[in-house]
């Protein structure tokens, strides 16, 4: 067979065209990847302006994002089912940096009124909502229930980022990590029952949404628990002695709880977030390295998500729900929030002062704004407007709850710090040698301060390598003392690890008699 003249053109012709396709998507990448490092480097430089004013870094990504859109450079965006995913995406990030953050310590006091505002708070909340929207703004009964829903999750990105700045007791600070992250599950689960049923016009089946809110919320608890212990086994077996492979392959088990679950029609969030807890709270290795990889990720969803919300909004529609939203906003903040605080936290004896800032504290951020695209992804008639409702009502709120609450946590008497880390260990694994590094951080209210080395009764084959006092680094001695602020290198058996770490956090707690008080029981080895 010869070839005809016109193939060689053709084919000539078709590469001519790919070529300058790839030079298009290349121009466009390059484009996007400025965009994107000047947005980022942007934000990351708000940080310190949100520090120094006060006010949350999400209105200012908000504001970046509203900016770049069509009111502002021209970015056209405005593809609700695409922020919806992406939104999804990024909660479920700062649901695995809050859980794998969190110590069980700090909040296993704070379970049981965490969960009732989680759930009894959240169904409160929605009902205090919807009977205002209904009587006072003539909404619907099913849209009104809908705008309930959609507001009544706090927001782990904005209480995260708060308990970053107000020193709390640790039962307060406890309830609202834990609170932030139980509540998206109920809450997405409800707005998209509501939202499905209000597009078909169907009556409210209640019944058949609380049977459905139970089941999956029991069933994704138990993946979660389940897919965080199998899975952080799991990668302190495999990861060796990889820090960052190790890092990225506990986040990566945190999502596989979130699609685990989702794919079995579970909750996917709640199952996220028990799964991060479990893992954070293991006693795995290279723990400094996880933390610090969870957290930039977190960072990462909340400057993507919050950006991006600003680019799906449309300024022009926001004069027109100012009025709805203040009304909404003060029934939330004044009524709403408080009575699901007292609902669910009287019966565990929680104080009035506790009790107001927690109803000051119920901050809404990312995920109500993220809920508000859910009603128009799925049809739903008639509220179009619901996104931009609750975008100003989020905005108006933040700039006032926000900046106050350190100030009303000082009026209340909750501000004494609570949070002085007495230790810090850090542990790398040496599997191949079958060996640990510790490195143990003595903080300033440690009672290891004092303490000489050989007084630390370390099991046999743990030393105290190294220890740097000052940016100066020495080999201790058995009578050594040491000093708050010291670090010291530990290298221990992998088999007596978790015994050298609970030996140095009962001295730091008792000092050089811990283990011998009657208090204590038997002498410790």
């Amino acid at each position: 067979m010869t070839d005809t003249p016109g193939v060689p053109r053709l084919l000539s012709g078709a590469r001519e065209t790919m070529a300058a396709a790839d030079s298009g998507n290349l121009h466009a990448l390059s484009i996007a990847l400025l965009i994107g490092a000047v947005v980022l480097i942007t934000a990351i430089a708000a940080v310190r302006l949100s520090t120094r004013s006060g006010l949350p870094s999400l209105l200012i990504y908000l504001g970046i994002g509203i900016a770049l859109g069509n009111r502002g450079l021209g970015i056209d965006f405005s593809d609700e089912e695409l922020t919806q995913v992406l939104g999804y995406a990024a909660l479920i990030l700062i649901l695995t940096e809050g859980g794998v953050t969190t110590k069980w310590e700090s909040i296993k006091g704070s379970l049981a009124p965490a969960a009732a505002l989680a759930t009894v708070g959240v169904l409160v909340s929605i009902g205090v909502v919807a009977v205002a929207a209904h009587f006072v703004l003539d909404m619907s009964w099913n849209v009104a229930l809908l705008i309930g829903a959609i507001l009544a999750s706090t927001d782990a990105a904005a209480v995260f980022a708060v308990l970053r700045r107000v020193p709390l007791p640790r039962r307060i600070s406890g309830m609202l990590e834990a609170e932030s992250g139980f509540n998206d599950a109920p809450v997405v689960i409800l707005v998209t029952a509501l939202a499905g049923q209000t597009a078909t016009s169907d009556s409210l089946a209640v019944g058949s949404i609380a049977l459905l809110v139970v089941a999956e919320l029991v069933a994704g608890s138990a993946i979660g628990l389940a897919v965080g212990w199998l899975g952080g086994r799991f990668m302190a077996r495999v990861a060796g002695g990889s820090s960052a492979l190790f890092a990225i392959g506990v986040v990566t088990i945190s999502v596989l709880a979130y699609a685990a679950a989702d794919t079995v029609h579970a909750s996917g969030f709640i199952a996220c977030y028990l799964a991060s807890l479990v893992l954070g709270n293991l006693g795995l290795p290279h723990r400094a390295s996880m933390l610090g990889f969870a957290t930039a990720l977190g960072w990462l969803a909340q400057i993507g998500l919050f950006v991006l919300l600003g680019l799906l909004a449309d300024p022009s529609g926001f004069p027109s729900q100012i009025l709805p939203a203040l009304v909404l906003g003060l029934v939330l903040l004044l009524v709403a929030r408080p009575l699901s605080v007292i609902v669910s936290c009287a019966p565990f004896g929680l104080g009035w002062r506790a009790q107001v800032f927690l109803s000051w504290a119920g901050l809404r951020g990312a995920v109500p704004v993220v809920l508000a695209t859910v009603p128009l992804t799925v049809g739903t008639p008639g509220v179009d407007w619901v996104f931009n409702l609750v975008f100003v009502l989020v905005v108006m709120f933040t700039l006032v709850q926000a900046p106050t609450l350190p100030w009303v946590a000082n009026r209340l008497g909750l501000d004494t710090s609570h949070h002085s880390v007495d230790l810090t260990v850090e542990t790398t694994a040496f599997d191949d040698i079958g060996a640990h590094l510790m490195e143990v951080t003595v903080g300033p209210t440690s009672r290891l301060a004092g303490v000489q080395v050989y007084e630390l009764r370390l099991p046999p084959g743990a030393n105290v390598a190294l220890i740097v006092r000052d940016d100066v680094a020495f080999v201790p001695k058995e009578t050594t003392p040491l000093h708050r602020r010291d670090q010291m290198l530990i290298i221990t058996p992998a088999a007596v690890r978790s015994v050298v770490e609970r030996r140095l956090y009962a001295v730091s707690q008792g000092g050089r008699l811990a283990g011998w008080s009657a208090a204590d029981g038997a002498a410790s080895p």
